[in-house]
Protein backbone atom coordinates (compact mmCIF):
# COMPACT_ATOMS: atom_id res chain seq x y z
CA UNK A 1 0.00 0.00 0.00
CA UNK A 2 2.77 2.25 0.93
CA UNK A 3 4.54 1.97 -2.09
CA UNK A 4 1.10 2.41 -4.53
CA UNK A 5 0.46 5.64 -2.57
CA UNK A 6 4.13 7.06 -3.35
CA UNK A 7 3.67 5.70 -6.86
CA UNK A 8 0.43 7.47 -7.65
CA UNK A 9 0.96 10.54 -5.79
CA UNK A 10 4.72 11.01 -7.72
CA UNK A 11 2.48 10.66 -10.89
CA UNK A 12 -0.05 13.10 -9.89
CA UNK A 13 3.00 15.66 -9.18
CA UNK A 14 5.18 15.00 -12.50
CA UNK A 15 1.50 15.61 -14.63
CA UNK A 16 0.74 18.71 -12.50
CA UNK A 17 3.64 20.28 -13.83
CA UNK A 18 2.76 20.18 -17.40
CA UNK A 19 0.24 23.15 -18.53
CA UNK A 20 2.61 25.94 -16.84
CA UNK A 21 4.42 25.72 -20.08
CA UNK A 22 0.89 26.45 -21.97
CA UNK A 23 -0.01 29.20 -19.97
CA UNK A 24 3.30 31.11 -20.41
CA UNK A 25 2.85 30.77 -24.01
CA UNK A 26 -0.02 33.68 -24.05
CA UNK A 27 1.30 36.72 -26.76
CA UNK A 28 1.65 39.91 -25.63
CA UNK A 29 0.33 42.97 -27.38
CA UNK A 30 2.12 46.92 -28.34
CA UNK A 31 -1.21 48.50 -29.67
CA UNK A 32 -3.30 50.11 -27.10
CA UNK A 33 -6.16 52.51 -27.49
CA UNK A 34 -3.82 55.50 -27.29
CA UNK A 35 -0.28 54.16 -27.81
CA UNK A 36 1.96 51.92 -30.19
CA UNK A 37 5.50 50.65 -28.74
CA UNK A 38 7.93 48.89 -30.26
CA UNK A 39 8.63 45.87 -27.91
CA UNK A 40 6.59 43.73 -25.94
CA UNK A 41 6.93 40.92 -23.48
CA UNK A 42 4.57 38.31 -21.71
CA UNK A 43 5.85 38.02 -18.24
CA UNK A 44 6.49 34.88 -16.54
CA UNK A 45 2.94 34.92 -13.57
CA UNK A 46 -0.14 35.84 -13.26
CA UNK A 47 -0.61 36.30 -17.06
CA UNK A 48 0.57 39.31 -17.12
CA UNK A 49 2.40 41.33 -20.05
CA UNK A 50 4.53 44.56 -20.68
CA UNK A 51 5.16 46.85 -23.88
CA UNK A 52 7.59 49.78 -23.95
CA UNK A 53 9.24 51.95 -26.39
CA UNK A 54 12.96 53.31 -25.53
CA UNK A 55 14.53 56.24 -26.70
CA UNK A 56 18.46 56.04 -26.33
CA UNK A 57 19.15 59.95 -27.34
CA UNK A 58 17.46 61.08 -23.92
CA UNK A 59 17.09 57.80 -21.95
CA UNK A 60 13.52 57.73 -21.54
CA UNK A 61 11.44 55.16 -21.34
CA UNK A 62 7.60 54.61 -22.39
CA UNK A 63 5.78 51.86 -21.16
CA UNK A 64 2.03 50.57 -20.66
CA UNK A 65 1.85 47.47 -18.22
CA UNK A 66 -1.06 44.38 -18.72
CA UNK A 67 -2.51 43.03 -15.35
CA UNK A 68 -5.72 41.53 -13.78
CA UNK A 69 -7.68 42.19 -11.14
CA UNK A 70 -8.76 39.12 -9.40
CA UNK A 71 -11.47 40.71 -7.28
CA UNK A 72 -14.26 43.65 -8.44
CA UNK A 73 -12.64 45.69 -4.68
CA UNK A 74 -9.32 44.36 -5.90
CA UNK A 75 -5.74 46.28 -6.95
CA UNK A 76 -2.87 45.32 -9.84
CA UNK A 77 0.24 47.25 -9.40
CA UNK A 78 4.06 47.52 -11.49
CA UNK A 79 6.23 49.23 -10.33
CA UNK A 80 10.81 49.11 -10.78
CA UNK A 81 13.08 47.89 -8.17
CA UNK A 82 16.31 50.59 -8.43
CA UNK A 83 18.38 48.12 -6.67
CA UNK A 84 17.81 44.56 -7.14
CA UNK A 85 15.08 42.38 -8.54
CA UNK A 86 12.75 41.35 -5.35
CA UNK A 87 9.37 43.77 -3.79
CA UNK A 88 11.43 45.32 -1.15
CA UNK A 89 12.97 48.61 -2.07
CA UNK A 90 10.05 48.61 -5.08
CA UNK A 91 8.67 51.91 -6.50
CA UNK A 92 5.52 51.15 -7.25
CA UNK A 93 2.20 52.64 -8.85
CA UNK A 94 -1.13 50.46 -7.97
CA UNK A 95 -4.46 51.30 -9.09
CA UNK A 96 -7.66 50.08 -7.51
CA UNK A 97 -11.52 51.72 -7.57
CA UNK A 98 -11.83 54.84 -5.69
CA UNK A 99 -13.55 53.67 -2.20
CA UNK A 100 -16.06 56.78 -3.01
CA UNK A 101 -16.68 57.14 -6.71
CA UNK A 102 -15.96 53.94 -7.83
CA UNK A 103 -13.60 55.17 -10.80
CA UNK A 104 -10.43 53.44 -10.95
CA UNK A 105 -7.50 55.67 -9.71
CA UNK A 106 -3.19 55.10 -10.06
CA UNK A 107 -1.97 55.79 -6.34
CA UNK A 108 2.13 55.34 -5.86
CA UNK A 109 3.95 53.90 -3.10
CA UNK A 110 7.49 52.89 -1.70
CA UNK A 111 7.90 49.38 -0.37
CA UNK A 112 11.24 49.87 1.29
CA UNK A 113 11.94 48.62 5.42
CA UNK A 114 10.95 52.03 6.37
CA UNK A 115 7.20 51.85 5.02
CA UNK A 116 4.69 52.95 7.47
CA UNK A 117 2.12 50.79 8.54
CA UNK A 118 -1.30 52.68 9.68
CA UNK A 119 -3.73 49.82 12.13
CA UNK A 120 -6.99 50.72 11.25
CA UNK A 121 -9.97 49.91 14.01
CA UNK A 122 -9.97 46.17 12.11
CA UNK A 123 -6.28 46.12 13.47
CA UNK A 124 -5.23 44.96 9.40
CA UNK A 125 -2.14 46.49 8.29
CA UNK A 126 -2.39 49.24 5.91
CA UNK A 127 0.36 50.57 2.86
CA UNK A 128 0.34 54.07 2.89
CA UNK A 129 0.46 55.83 -0.78
CA UNK A 130 4.09 58.37 -1.24
CA UNK A 131 5.68 60.06 -3.64
CA UNK A 132 8.24 57.94 -6.23
CA UNK A 133 12.21 58.59 -4.96
CA UNK A 134 15.04 57.24 -6.54
CA UNK A 135 13.46 57.02 -9.84
CA UNK A 136 12.39 59.81 -12.05
CA UNK A 137 8.61 59.48 -12.86
CA UNK A 138 7.64 62.07 -15.92
CA UNK A 139 3.92 61.16 -16.40
CA UNK A 140 1.68 58.22 -15.51
CA UNK A 141 -1.81 57.13 -16.06
CA UNK A 142 -3.78 54.26 -16.07
CA UNK A 143 -7.32 52.44 -17.85
CA UNK A 144 -9.24 49.49 -18.20
CA UNK A 145 -8.89 47.64 -21.52
CA UNK A 146 -12.51 47.85 -23.16
CA UNK A 147 -12.41 51.92 -23.11
CA UNK A 148 -14.16 54.15 -20.29
CA UNK A 149 -17.63 52.08 -20.35
CA UNK A 150 -15.20 48.61 -18.87
CA UNK A 151 -15.82 48.17 -15.34
CA UNK A 152 -13.59 46.27 -12.87
CA UNK A 153 -14.36 42.69 -12.17
CA UNK A 154 -12.58 39.63 -11.44
CA UNK A 155 -10.69 38.97 -14.85
CA UNK A 156 -10.71 42.70 -15.50
CA UNK A 157 -7.61 43.79 -17.67
CA UNK A 158 -5.96 47.11 -16.61
CA UNK A 159 -3.52 49.16 -18.82
CA UNK A 160 -1.09 50.89 -16.37
CA UNK A 161 0.81 53.48 -18.85
CA UNK A 162 4.45 55.28 -17.16
CA UNK A 163 7.01 57.07 -18.52
CA UNK A 164 10.38 57.79 -16.64
CA UNK A 165 13.59 59.24 -17.19
CA UNK A 166 16.46 56.85 -16.97
CA UNK A 167 19.76 57.27 -15.00
CA UNK A 168 21.83 56.68 -18.06
CA UNK A 169 21.02 55.58 -21.95
CA UNK A 170 23.59 52.73 -20.76
CA UNK A 171 21.49 51.73 -17.79
CA UNK A 172 18.41 48.96 -19.41
CA UNK A 173 18.47 47.04 -17.66
CA UNK A 174 15.22 47.40 -15.43
CA UNK A 175 13.61 45.17 -12.51
CA UNK A 176 10.37 45.01 -12.78
CA UNK A 177 7.44 44.20 -9.85
CA UNK A 178 3.97 43.53 -10.46
CA UNK A 179 1.48 41.89 -8.39
CA UNK A 180 -2.45 41.79 -7.69
CA UNK A 181 -4.53 41.36 -3.89
CA UNK A 182 -8.17 40.74 -3.20
CA UNK A 183 -9.46 44.37 -1.70
CA UNK A 184 -7.94 47.79 -0.78
CA UNK A 185 -8.67 49.17 2.63
CA UNK A 186 -9.58 53.08 2.30
CA UNK A 187 -6.62 54.10 0.19
CA UNK A 188 -4.75 51.18 0.75
CA UNK A 189 -3.85 48.33 -0.68
CA UNK A 190 -3.54 44.99 1.13
CA UNK A 191 -1.52 42.02 1.15
CA UNK A 192 -1.40 40.34 -1.93
CA UNK A 193 -1.56 36.06 -2.10
CA UNK A 194 1.29 34.11 -1.13
CA UNK A 195 1.29 31.75 -3.13
CA UNK A 196 4.76 30.97 -5.07
CA UNK A 197 3.14 32.10 -8.71
CA UNK A 198 2.36 35.79 -6.64
CA UNK A 199 5.67 35.49 -4.73
CA UNK A 200 7.92 35.07 -8.09
CA UNK A 201 6.10 38.52 -9.76
CA UNK A 202 9.54 39.99 -10.31
CA UNK A 203 12.00 40.17 -13.47
CA UNK A 204 14.54 41.84 -14.86
CA UNK A 205 14.07 43.15 -18.15
CA UNK A 206 17.06 44.78 -21.03
CA UNK A 207 14.60 47.54 -22.41
CA UNK A 208 17.35 47.79 -25.45
CA UNK A 209 17.69 44.44 -26.45
CA UNK A 210 14.12 43.49 -25.18
CA UNK A 211 15.25 39.98 -23.64
CA UNK A 212 15.29 39.18 -19.73
CA UNK A 213 18.26 38.87 -17.93
CA UNK A 214 17.22 35.53 -16.71
CA UNK A 215 16.74 34.65 -20.42
CA UNK A 216 20.52 34.98 -21.26
CA UNK A 217 23.04 34.20 -17.69
CA UNK A 218 20.02 32.16 -15.03
CA UNK A 219 18.59 29.66 -17.49
CA UNK A 220 20.21 26.63 -15.33
CA UNK A 221 19.60 28.56 -11.94
CA UNK A 222 15.56 28.59 -12.85
CA UNK A 223 15.88 24.93 -14.11
CA UNK A 224 17.38 23.43 -11.13
CA UNK A 225 15.45 25.70 -8.56
CA UNK A 226 11.80 23.96 -10.20
CA UNK A 227 13.90 20.59 -10.00
CA UNK A 228 14.48 21.59 -6.52
CA UNK A 229 11.07 22.20 -6.01
CA UNK A 230 9.38 19.29 -7.62
CA UNK A 231 11.91 17.25 -5.59
CA UNK A 232 11.39 18.97 -2.36
CA UNK A 233 7.49 18.79 -3.01
CA UNK A 234 7.53 14.57 -3.66
CA UNK A 235 9.97 13.54 -0.85
CA UNK A 236 8.10 15.59 2.20
CA UNK A 237 4.84 14.23 0.61
CA UNK A 238 6.17 10.60 0.47
CA UNK A 239 8.06 10.89 3.70
CA UNK A 240 6.53 13.03 6.28
CA UNK A 241 2.55 12.95 4.57
CA UNK A 242 2.70 9.09 3.85
CA UNK A 243 5.22 7.38 5.74
CA UNK A 244 5.21 8.92 8.81
CA UNK A 245 1.46 8.33 9.20
CA UNK A 246 2.05 4.56 8.25
CA UNK A 247 4.22 3.85 10.84
CA UNK A 248 2.12 5.52 13.27
CA UNK A 249 -0.86 3.22 12.15
CA UNK A 250 1.34 0.13 12.06
CA UNK A 251 2.35 0.99 15.96
CA UNK A 252 -1.28 1.11 17.10
CA UNK A 253 -2.99 -1.45 15.36
CA UNK A 254 -0.23 -4.08 14.09
CA UNK A 255 0.40 -4.29 17.62
CA UNK A 256 -2.78 -5.53 18.82
CA UNK A 257 -4.27 -7.03 15.80
CA UNK A 258 -0.82 -9.61 15.02
CA UNK A 259 -0.15 -11.04 18.00
CA UNK A 260 0.80 -14.20 16.00
CA UNK A 261 3.78 -12.09 14.24
CA UNK A 262 5.17 -11.34 17.52
CA UNK A 263 7.71 -8.35 17.84
CA UNK A 264 7.27 -7.78 13.94
CA UNK A 265 5.13 -5.07 14.86
CA UNK A 266 7.90 -2.62 16.22
CA UNK A 267 10.42 -3.88 13.40
CA UNK A 268 8.25 -2.86 11.08
CA UNK A 269 7.41 0.39 12.75
CA UNK A 270 11.08 1.38 13.63
CA UNK A 271 11.91 0.54 10.12
CA UNK A 272 9.05 3.00 8.29
CA UNK A 273 9.89 5.61 10.70
CA UNK A 274 13.23 5.38 9.86
CA UNK A 275 13.22 5.31 6.24
CA UNK A 276 10.53 7.98 6.06
CA UNK A 277 12.70 10.15 8.58
CA UNK A 278 15.36 10.20 6.43
CA UNK A 279 13.69 11.09 3.31
CA UNK A 280 11.90 13.31 5.04
CA UNK A 281 15.68 15.05 6.48
CA UNK A 282 16.71 15.12 2.98
CA UNK A 283 13.59 16.93 1.86
CA UNK A 284 14.02 19.36 4.59
CA UNK A 285 17.93 19.72 2.99
CA UNK A 286 16.18 20.73 -0.05
CA UNK A 287 13.81 23.26 1.15
CA UNK A 288 16.92 25.38 3.09
CA UNK A 289 18.98 25.33 -0.04
CA UNK A 290 15.73 26.83 -1.89
CA UNK A 291 15.38 29.32 0.62
CA UNK A 292 19.24 30.26 0.10
CA UNK A 293 18.03 30.38 -3.48
CA UNK A 294 15.04 32.34 -3.07
CA UNK A 295 16.16 35.61 -1.41
CA UNK A 296 12.99 37.72 -0.38
CA UNK A 297 10.44 34.75 -0.64
CA UNK A 298 9.65 34.11 3.12
CA UNK A 299 6.96 31.15 3.25
CA UNK A 300 6.56 31.90 6.96
CA UNK A 301 3.83 29.09 8.28
CA UNK A 302 5.59 26.61 5.70
CA UNK A 303 8.90 26.99 6.58
CA UNK A 304 7.95 27.07 10.43
CA UNK A 305 5.87 23.99 10.47
CA UNK A 306 8.83 22.24 8.28
CA UNK A 307 11.00 23.15 11.45
CA UNK A 308 8.91 21.97 13.91
CA UNK A 309 7.73 18.66 12.74
CA UNK A 310 11.68 18.05 11.81
CA UNK A 311 12.64 18.72 15.62
CA UNK A 312 9.43 16.55 16.34
CA UNK A 313 10.98 14.02 14.12
CA UNK A 314 14.54 14.01 15.55
CA UNK A 315 13.19 13.66 18.87
CA UNK A 316 11.48 10.69 18.29
CA UNK A 317 14.20 9.26 16.49
CA UNK A 318 15.46 9.53 19.75
CA UNK A 319 13.62 6.47 21.04
CA UNK A 320 16.22 3.93 19.34
CA UNK A 321 18.95 5.33 21.95
CA UNK A 322 17.18 6.04 25.19
CA UNK A 323 14.40 3.63 24.87
CA UNK A 324 13.63 2.29 28.60
CA UNK A 325 13.40 -1.54 29.30
CA UNK A 326 10.08 -2.80 30.19
CA UNK A 327 11.06 -3.33 33.64
CA UNK A 328 11.47 0.23 33.89
CA UNK A 329 9.83 2.13 36.55
CA UNK A 330 10.21 5.28 33.93
CA UNK A 331 8.76 2.96 31.14
CA UNK A 332 5.41 4.21 31.51
CA UNK A 333 6.42 8.46 31.55
CA UNK A 334 8.46 7.52 28.19
CA UNK A 335 5.68 5.83 26.34
CA UNK A 336 3.51 8.55 27.07
CA UNK A 337 6.07 11.26 25.66
CA UNK A 338 6.55 8.87 22.67
CA UNK A 339 2.97 8.36 21.68
CA UNK A 340 2.32 12.64 22.03
CA UNK A 341 5.17 13.05 20.30
CA UNK A 342 4.80 10.77 17.66
CA UNK A 343 1.14 11.91 16.56
CA UNK A 344 1.65 15.84 17.13
CA UNK A 345 4.85 14.83 14.40
CA UNK A 346 2.23 12.57 12.28
CA UNK A 347 -0.10 15.78 12.33
CA UNK A 348 2.22 18.67 11.47
CA UNK A 349 3.58 16.32 8.34
CA UNK A 350 0.45 16.42 7.14
CA UNK A 351 -0.73 19.58 7.50
CA UNK A 352 2.54 21.45 6.10
CA UNK A 353 1.86 19.01 3.41
CA UNK A 354 -1.10 20.87 1.88
CA UNK A 355 0.37 23.99 3.15
CA UNK A 356 3.54 22.86 0.97
CA UNK A 357 0.64 22.71 -2.09
CA UNK A 358 -0.59 26.05 -1.24
CA UNK A 359 3.10 27.67 -1.56
CA UNK A 360 3.67 25.89 -4.82
CA UNK A 361 0.38 27.17 -6.45
CA UNK A 362 -0.61 23.84 -6.68
CA UNK A 363 -3.77 24.22 -4.36
CA UNK A 364 -5.87 23.05 -7.39
CA UNK A 365 -4.13 20.76 -8.77
CA UNK A 366 -4.41 16.83 -9.77
CA UNK A 367 -1.16 16.36 -7.08
CA UNK A 368 -3.26 17.59 -3.99
CA UNK A 369 -6.35 15.60 -5.17
CA UNK A 370 -4.10 12.43 -5.49
CA UNK A 371 -2.45 12.84 -2.05
CA UNK A 372 -5.99 13.65 -0.15
CA UNK A 373 -7.06 10.44 -1.88
CA UNK A 374 -4.32 8.48 -0.42
CA UNK A 375 -4.96 10.18 3.13
CA UNK A 376 -8.64 10.07 3.05
CA UNK A 377 -7.86 6.25 2.36
CA UNK A 378 -5.18 5.78 5.37
CA UNK A 379 -7.81 7.66 7.69
CA UNK A 380 -10.87 5.36 6.60
CA UNK A 381 -8.20 2.65 6.90
CA UNK A 382 -7.47 3.72 10.62
CA UNK A 383 -11.35 3.90 10.87
CA UNK A 384 -12.39 0.19 9.92
CA UNK A 385 -9.31 -0.69 12.63
CA UNK A 386 -9.98 1.29 15.34
CA UNK A 387 -13.64 -0.18 15.23
CA UNK A 388 -12.54 -3.52 15.30
CA UNK A 389 -10.01 -2.90 18.15
CA UNK A 390 -12.90 -1.19 19.90
CA UNK A 391 -15.19 -4.71 18.90
CA UNK A 392 -12.11 -6.97 20.24
CA UNK A 393 -11.68 -5.31 23.25
CA UNK A 394 -15.33 -5.27 24.52
CA UNK A 395 -15.55 -9.04 23.59
CA UNK A 396 -12.59 -9.74 25.35
CA UNK A 397 -13.79 -7.90 28.00
CA UNK A 398 -17.03 -10.21 28.02
CA UNK A 399 -15.08 -13.54 27.77
CA UNK A 400 -13.12 -12.39 30.70
CA UNK A 401 -16.27 -11.27 32.90
CA UNK A 402 -17.67 -14.66 32.32
CA UNK A 403 -14.60 -16.39 32.68
CA UNK A 404 -14.38 -14.21 36.36
CA UNK A 405 -18.56 -15.33 37.03
CA UNK A 406 -17.20 -18.80 35.72
CA UNK A 407 -14.87 -19.38 38.31
CA UNK A 408 -16.82 -17.84 40.82
CA UNK A 409 -19.65 -20.14 40.34
CA UNK A 410 -17.25 -23.07 40.49
CA UNK A 411 -15.18 -21.68 43.87
CA UNK A 412 -19.15 -21.79 45.09
CA UNK A 413 -19.85 -25.14 44.31
CA UNK A 414 -16.77 -26.55 45.31
CA UNK A 415 -17.25 -24.98 48.51
CA UNK A 416 -20.75 -26.29 48.99
CA UNK A 417 -19.76 -29.93 47.89
CA UNK A 418 -17.07 -29.41 50.69
CA UNK A 419 -19.73 -28.84 53.54
CA UNK A 420 -21.69 -31.18 52.41
CA UNK A 421 -19.04 -33.68 52.83
CA UNK A 422 -17.91 -32.81 55.90
CA UNK A 423 -21.45 -32.77 57.73
CA UNK A 424 -21.82 -36.52 56.45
Amino acid sequence: MLYFFSIVLLLLLLLSYGPRVILSSSHCSTITATKTFKKCITLPTQQASLAWTFYPNNATLDLVFFGNFISPSGWVGWGINPTSPEMTGTRALIAFPDPNSGQLILLPFVLDPSVKLQQQTSGTPVLLSRPLDHIHLVSSSVAMYGGQMATVHDGATVQIFATLKLPSPNKTKIHHVWNRGLYVQGYSPTIHPTTINDLSSVTTIDVLSGSTVSERHDHNNIDMIATLKLVHGVINAVSWGIMIPIGTVIARYLRAHVQALGPCWFYAHACVQLVGFLLGSIGFGIGIRLGELSPGKVYGLHRNLGFIAFCLGSTQMLALFFRPKTTDRYRKYWKSYHHFVGYGCMVLGVVNVFQGFEVMGESRSYAKLGYSLCVSSLIGVCIALEVNSWVVFCRRAEEEKLRKEGNLMQGIGCDHSSSTGSHI
